[in-house]
C-alpha cells in the first residue's frame, strides 16, 4: 500500500485551473519535500490530500483510503499542520493538547499521557503551564506539530512549516522534523530549498499546477547534481573563460570578477585536470575547492527544462 498515490488529480476554480493533471506516488517513510514556487499548487494539493477539498477529476489515495470518500478514515491516520496555525491563545500549552486529545476520542490519561510525551519531544515542555498568547512564533509551530501528532498518526503533513520563523524558529522546527522522520512518514510543503537539504529524504517539485520531478535525494544526486569547483586565480592577461570553454571535459563556466565556477560530469576530471590546465597556463590559483552542486541550481534546472 502506498502512503501517498495520486493520479491525474486536476482541481479548478472559476478563474483557475490550480491543479493540472498530477501524477505521484510515496512508498516509503522518511520527509518527502514538496516543491514549488508560490502559486504552484502545493497549498491546493496539501487541501485534497487532507480531505479539505475535493479534486475536480482524477483519484488520489492516501494511507489506502481514497481522499474523495474516505476522509473520516484518512483523519484518524494523518496529522495536519497548516501553515498559519490558530490557537485559543487564553489556553496553556498543556490545555491545549488535552483538548486536541478528547477530538480524537483519547481518554483523559491517554491525553495526559501523550501531551507529556509530546510537549518534551517538541521541546516545550517548560512552558506547558504558560498561555500559548505568550508563546513566540517557532514555540506556537512547535505545539502546532506536537498537537497534530497527539493521535499518534502515520503520516505527518506540513504545508510550509517554517516559512514565517526566524532563523532560531527554522532551526528548532527542522531539528524536530529529523527526528520524527524515523517514525512516521513527514510531507512537507515548502519553497526554502536549504531547509531540503537538511531534513529532506525524497522531493516532488510541482510547477505551474504540474508534477516536473519526483525522485529520492540519491537519485536526484545521481543524475541531477554535478560535481563543482570553485576557484580564484590570477592570470595576467589570460582569457580564462576561452581557456576553460575549449576543454571538452568541463560542461558549465561562471566568472564573477577572478572567481570562477566550473562544473563537470567527471569528478576526477576535475580533481586532476583542471590544475594541470590552469598552471601550465600560467595561471596563479589562490583559491580552490570542490564541491557539488546546490539543490537549489538543481531546482532551477529542472524548472527550466
Amino acid at each position: 500500500m502506498s502512503i501517498i498515490s495520486c493520479g491525474q488529480v486536476t482541481k479548478a476554480y472559476k478563474d483557475k485551473q490550480a491543479l493540472k493533471g498530477v501524477t505521484f506516488t510515496i512508498d516509503k517513510q522518511g520527509c518527502i519535500a514538496f516543491l514549488g514556487n508560490n502559486g504552484a499548487g502545493k497549498t491546493t494539493m496539501i487541501r485534497i490530500l487532507t480531505g479539505l477539498a475535493k479534486p475536480s477529476s482524477g483519484q488520489a489515495r492516501v494511507l489506502g483510503h481514497d481522499v474523495s470518500k474516505e476522509t473520516v478514515h484518512i483523519r484518524r491516520k494523518i496529522g495536519y499542520c497548516p501553515q498559519a496555525p490558530a490557537f485559543y491563545s487564553y489556553l496553556t500549552g498543556q490545555q491545549w493538547m488535552e483538548w486536541a486529545g478528547s477530538i480524537f476520542k483519547l481518554d483523559k490519561t491517554e491525553a495526559k499521557r501523550r501531551t507529556e510525551q509530546l510537549l518534551e519531544l517538541c521541546g516545550i515542555a517548560d512552558a506547558r503551564h504558560r498561555t500559548i498568547g505568550g508563546y513566540s512564533g517557532g514555540m506556537k509551530q512547535r505545539l502546532a506539530i506536537a498537537q497534530a501528532l497527539i493521535h499518534n498518526p502515520q503520516l505527518l503533513i506540513l504545508d510550509e512549516p517554517v516559512s514565517a520563523l526566524d532563523p532560531i524558529g527554522r532551526y528548532e522546527v527542522l531539528q524536530l522534523i529529523e527526528q520524527i522522520k524515523s517514525e512516521m512518514t513527514v510531507f512537507m510543503s515548502t519553497h526554502i530549498l536549504d531547509d531540503v537539504e537538511r531534513v529532506a529524504d525524497h522531493i516532488v517539485i510541482i510547477d505551474d499546477g504540474s508534477i516536473i520531478l519526483s525522485a529520492s535525494l540519491a537519485e536526484l544526486q545521481a543524475e541531477y547534481i554535478d560535481p563543482v569547483v570553485h576557484f580564484t586565480v590570477r592570470a595576467d592577461g589570460l582569457d580564462v573563460p576561452a581557456l576553460l570553454s575549449e576543454q571538452p571535459w568541463i560542461a558549465t563556466v561562471h566568472r564573477e570578477g577572478q572567481s570562477y565556477k566550473v562544473t563537470a560530469p567527471d569528478s576526477e576530471a576535475l580533481k586532476r585536470l583542471l590544475p594541470r590546465l590552469l598552471l601550465d597556463a600560467g595561471c596563479i590559483l589562490t583559491s580552490y575547492t570542490i564541491g557539488q552542486s546546490s539543490l537549489e541550481e538543481v531546482y532551477l534546472k529542472v524548472v527550466k527544462r
